[in-house]
């Protein structure tokens, strides 16, 4: 197996990891109750996605 001829700085190291960072999530508002819904799901405050109703929300009884 290979082994590094010299020790890399942490200087070094950290140059290469810049890249390796959290990006936030993208958000849009839902078209039926203004709710911010990621984009691609269902909105969790009323059940709908792309205009239409899919999931139907639970009453508590």
């Amino acid at each position: 197996m290979a082994h590094p001829k010299r020790k890399i700085s942490k200087t070094r190291r950290d140059k290469r990891r810049t890249h390796y960072k959290a990006t936030p999530v993208t958000t849009t508002i839902c078209s039926n109750c203004g709710a911010s819904v990621v984009y691609h799901r269902v909105c969790p405050e009323c059940g709908y996605y792309k205009g239409k109703q899919v999931v139907e929300k639970e009453t508590a009884v």
